[in-house]
């Protein structure tokens, strides 16, 4: 007696009428990167004339005592500039180091607690010298 040969299921041929473009949209990171690509650019230009206030601003404030200046941080504006270049330092410099992981750290757990990490001290730091900013700010006048 002989056994059977196993019966072989055929699957049919299926034909994709879909052209190429359909075929690539929806299945990739197309564009998911600009928004965040323009913000760094945007930070990058903000901080050019907020980093030449701030050089301007340290040198005329070179040997002055401390209640100086916590008068001069106390105007309202200058304050402000400050808070703003802490805010745009810190998102910035985050920004620039997740593009790094991105790039060149390729275990995506690892990316991901890299990218986590540098988000958590930057915010961390930037409130610290924005505390500061402020209590020198309430010392003035």
């Amino acid at each position: 007696m002989t056994t059977p040969a196993p019966k072989t299921t055929v699957m049919p041929k299926v034909t994709m009428m879909r052209s190429q473009l359909g075929r690539a949209l929806g299945s990739g990171s197309a564009h998911s990167g600009a928004a965040h690509w323009w913000a760094e650019r945007v930070s990058a230009v903000l901080l050019v004339p907020l980093t030449l206030w701030f050089i301007f601003a340290m040198v005329s404030l070179l040997g002055a005592k401390q209640q100086e200046v916590a008068n001069y941080i106390a105007v309202p504006l200058h304050a402000g500039m400050f808070l703003a270049l802490i805010a745009l330092t810190f998102h910035h410099g985050a920004m620039g180091l997740q593009v790094v992981f991105e790039d060149y750290v390729h275990a995506l757990a690892r990316r991901q607690i890299y990218i986590l990490t540098v988000k958590f001290l930057a915010l961390v730091l930037g409130l610290t010298a924005a505390a500061s900013v402020i209590k020198l700010a309430a010392l003035g006048h």
